[in-house]
């Protein structure tokens, strides 16, 4: 018996997680349909067996099997009825998949950074919510806060645990694959090392929800939770703005880096081509290089800062930037992906 634990207004189950979002619900739906076709087809192909076994058993030793043909519409029936439900079934979770990984163009977007065996989440202003201890040495859980009702889009990225130690000096300190896992909204998402992975959600009932680590990661795998606090939009807003924000927004933290990265010797906020491509307009935009149309979004960006030169623009095949691997943090390049996103 499995208790999902949670202090929101939707009850704990022993069948199923509470349901917070509207997902949660019509994935609850899809699955109840799986359970009672299951159980149907179950009892149909029992009872059946059982009916054959009584009727055509044998009841001497003279008895003989009749020959028998071919019934071609009670073989086209046992095929084809399967296959309309099995698409029937396709069809509904392909609706809802595409839902769960259509994302909102309004929503709040939560950078959220996995290392063993903790989570971290940052704000747009700069804001950070970290594990913290209690008065008996115990580890809190971090927190995120979202608003009631509003699309939240997470930025995930797996990162090691101490970014500052030589790889050569803790070979066993190194980023990990691990999975982002809300019961009670039915979203879950690897998060994936050297690469940005992304989920949505939109929760509808107030409070508390646990998140935890799908995917084994070590260890401590077992103890790396966290949650999901849903609030009113004005106590978030006032929670956003209050003691503990950062001192930077990510973007400002990025106009920084920027600067101190040199960037600003190659690249122009205006539009106008230099050394570099301009980046100006650049979040979004399909790109050319000499290896095909990209996308500029997150990993794109996260790579031609590391890795320039593993897609080369067209028009800027004879620039010359030296990777920035070993030079800049995970959360300096964050910060600059959220600077060229506002660079409209």
């Amino acid at each position: 018996m499995i208790w999902w634990p949670s202090v929101a207004s939707a009850q704990p189950t022993t069948f199923m997680p509470p349901v917070a979002t509207a997902i949660a619900g019509q994935y609850n739906g899809l699955y109840g349909f799986l359970l009672a076709a299951s159980f149907i087809s179950f009892v149909g192909v029992v009872a059946a067996m059982i009916y054959f076994v009584v009727k055509y058993r044998r009841r001497s030793e003279n008895d003989k099997t009749a020959y028998i043909t071919h019934n071609h519409a009670l073989e086209f029936m046992w095929s084809f009825i399967p296959f309309v439900l099995f698409m029937f079934v396709f069809s509904w979770g392909w609706i809802i998949y595409s839902r769960m990984r259509t994302f909102p163009e309004d929503a709040l977007e939560v950078h959220v950074v996995a290392k063993k065996w903790d989570w971290r989440f940052i704000y747009k202003n700069g804001k950070e919510v970290t594990s913290s201890v209690d008065a008996n040495n115990k580890r809190v859980p971090p927190t995120m806060v979202v608003p009631l009702g509003r699309p939240v889009k997470l930025i995930m990225a797996s990162e090691r645990q101490v970014p500052s130690t030589p790889l050569s000096e803790a070979p066993t300190d190194r980023a990990v694959i691990h999975s982002f896992y809300v019961p009670a909204f039915r979203v879950k998402q690897d998060v994936v090392p050297g690469r940005y992975t992304a989920l949505w959600f939109q929760a509808d009932q107030p409070g508390e929800y646990w998140v935890f680590c799908a995917e084994y990661c070590g260890t401590s795998h077992f103890d790396m939770t966290a949650k999901i606090k849903v609030v009113s939009v004005d106590e978030f807003e006032n929670w956003l703005a209050s003691e503990g924000a950062g001192e930077l927004p990510l973007a400002e933290l990025g106009r920084q880096v920027y600067a101190q990265k040199a960037c600003i010797g190659c690249h122009t906020l205006d539009g106008r081509p230099s050394v570099g491509p301009t980046w100006k307009g650049l979040w979004g935009r399909k790109v050319q290089t000499d290896k095909g149309e990209f996308v500029a979004d997150e990993d794109y960006i996260r790579e031609s800062i590391l890795e320039p030169n593993a897609k080369k623009v067209k028009g800027f095949e004879n620039a010359v930037m030296p990777p920035y691997t070993g030079t800049i943090t995970e959360d300096e390049i964050r910060a600059v992906i959220e600077f060229i996103k506002t660079l409209k």
